[in-house]
């Protein structure tokens, strides 16, 4: 007998049956376990005292809604490699130090124009 007819004799493959979630497992496009982690275990989004200073004289309000979204963009910044972002929402910009989650700068909406921003290597609309 050669291997062809044992294999026909075999029959096709069985086919292992998928598990299905597990608990806690991560659900079809919902954030992974990974994910969770790494915002469970993210150090809070600090301001510096240079950033805290601009936000007060260019009348920029940071409230916790406000912070959480950047926050959250600077966990996805984060999970891409970023090191040091602007992060622009729709009244201001923020210059962000990635690593240490700490608001650099901000920059009014009105402010924007004709603006450079250097030593970046990413920016991001929230």
């Amino acid at each position: 007998m050669n291997v062809r007819q044992i294999a026909h004799r075999a029959g096709p493959p069985a086919t292992a049956a998928r598990p299905g979630p597990t608990p806690g497992g991560p659900t079809p496009g919902g954030p992974s376990f990974a994910d969770r982690l790494a915002e469970a275990g993210a150090p809070p989004l600090t301001v510096s005292a240079h950033a805290r200073a601009r936000l007060e004289q260019r009348g920029i309000s940071l409230d916790p809604e406000q912070q959480e979204a950047l926050a959250q963009a600077v966990r996805f910044l984060d999970g891409r490699g970023s090191k040091d972002a602007l992060v622009v929402r729709s009244d201001a910009a923020f210059v962000v130090n990635i690593p240490s989650r700490t608001v650099v700068t901000a920059v009014a909406q009105d402010e924007l124009v004709d603006r450079v921003f250097t030593q970046i290597d990413s920016a991001m609309l929230i």
